[in-house]
């Protein structure tokens, strides 16, 4: 399957898009239209800043070059983890403690402010608590014992405990990991249900949104009175004062300024068919969503009817695996072999974005014109709150926005031409090293 070719305005074949509860369909935008703000973008930053915008009675166009949640934040493994993609030791390591905490505080807002979403509207996304991380190596055990130590202590975060090899032995159906740490702060859930149910949230306080809608290109204007953005897509145009560029893994080349600042990958993941409540409940005890600590992670769940939605491996390149069910399957089974029996009802791909250092990149092009995105795997959190502090930027809120814009921002070397052959050297560098 080739991702970048599939112009389709419909989604992917997958176990999210097998049980969305209600999949919106949206006009595309014919015409010439006018707004206080235009985002590109109909993701889970896009949707986000829509709905905090409307609700303060802003205007709001969103055009989405396919269908609303199309990309990653309809296909990915639905982790909504405290934190940053960093941890905090290393966040304190770079930027200093003072720093550090308040990165940590915007993650437990960011958790947070997804659990009042859900709960304010309604949205049926099959919410569950907790994320075990658990340990792939024995040297990692003592750095994951103080983590859990330093954030009890530094942070007085109470909802991480450490847990020892012998009760993630019983945690999970299998003995391959060496400790945990137990977030219950932290959630799961169905990411597509929930990104419908925010697109339904946007549209009910006002904002208007286009699918197959693709903007080919923008340009800002100056006028007298102040500057103009004109947005054009294939079938009409936008008139904005203001345009956040939402597109994460999917910018291309719509804006060369930040795109080599980040990398696509593609991630995938299987669904089992429903599994016995004897045999799920044997994998995962508690229930939780689980990620290991490869650079490479696999990470896992139990659906809402039961099923493993196991996500494991990537590649680098502008296609899928031919066969993505062997694809992920083979990892799965180094984890669980008593599932070699196990029917595969569902395998998927999606492409997120990296930064260099992990960290979400936001800011701004001019005054008029923002970006967000490069969530590097933490998306479903992090996206939403972002999309929430461009909401906050643009209505004189800037404080936090301009935090997290204030990072360093490192781009990849060789740009978007030669960034991939050194990606793909890195990435087969560390997965050596998840081997060894």
């Amino acid at each position: 399957m080739n991702e970048n070719s599939n112009k389709c305005s419909s989604y992917v074949d997958s176990y999210y898009s097998a049980t969305a509860f209600a999949i919106n369909s949206f006009e595309s935008l014919e015409g010439d239209a006018e707004a206080d703000v235009c985002i590109i973008g109909g993701g889970y930053t896009g949707i986000s800043c829509a709905l905090h915008l409307a609700e303060q009675g802003v205007s709001v166009i969103l055009l989405e070059a396919e269908k609303v949640a199309w990309g990653a934040s309809g296909r990915n493994g639905g982790h909504v983890g405290t934190g940053q993609r960093v941890g905090q030791r290393d966040l304190e390591r770079v930027y200093g403690i003072d720093t550090a905490k308040k990165f940590w505080d915007l993650s437990l807002q960011a958790t947070d402010l997804v659990r009042q979403l859900i709960a304010r509207h309604q949205i049926s996304c099959d919410i569950k608590q907790g994320i075990l991380h658990v340990a792939a190596k024995a040297n990692e055990v003592e750095y994951m014992q103080q983590s859990v130590t330093n954030l009890q202590n530094k942070y007085g975060y109470q909802q991480m405990r450490f847990v020892d090899k012998s009760e993630v032995d019983q945690m999970l159906g299998s003995n391959k990991y060496y400790a945990a740490q137990l977030d219950s702060g932290s959630m799961h859930l169905h990411p597509l249900n929930y990104a419908l149910g925010l697109a339904k949230a946007a549209t009910t306080a006002g904002a208007l949104i286009y699918e197959n809608s693709r903007v080919v290109n923008y340009h800002e204007k100056a006028t007298d009175k102040s500057n103009t953005i004109l947005v054009q897509t294939n079938k009409g145009k936008v008139r904005a004062r203001k345009m956040l560029l939402a597109c994460n893994g999917y910018l291309k080349n719509l804006e060369p300024k930040i795109a080599g600042k980040m990398m696509p990958i593609n991630n995938f993941i299987l669904a089992t068919e429903p599994l016995s409540d004897n045999l799920a409940k044997s994998l995962i005890r508690d229930d939780v969503a689980v990620q290991d600590s490869l650079f490479v992670i696999n990470y896992w769940k139990l659906s809402g009817d039961n099923r493993l939605i196991f996500g494991g491996g990537e590649n680098y390149t502008k296609r899928f695996p031919a066969d993505i069910k062997s694809f992920v399957r083979k990892y799965m089974l180094r984890i669980y072999p008593q599932l070699e029996s196990a029917k595969i009802d569902y395998a998927w791909g999606g492409t997120l974005s990296i930064t260099m250092k992990r960290m979400p990149h936001l800011g701004k092009l001019s005054n008029n014109i923002y970006y967000s995105h490069g969530y590097s795997g933490h998306g479903v959190p992090t996206a939403t709150f972002c999309g929430k502090l461009v909401a906050d930027a643009i209505t004189d809120n800037p404080s936090q926005f301009n935090l997290m814009a204030e990072l360093p921002s490192i781009s990849f070397p060789g740009g978007t031409l030669l960034r991939w052959p050194g990606l793909v050297a890195g990435m087969l560098y560390h997965s050596m090293l998840d081997k060894l």
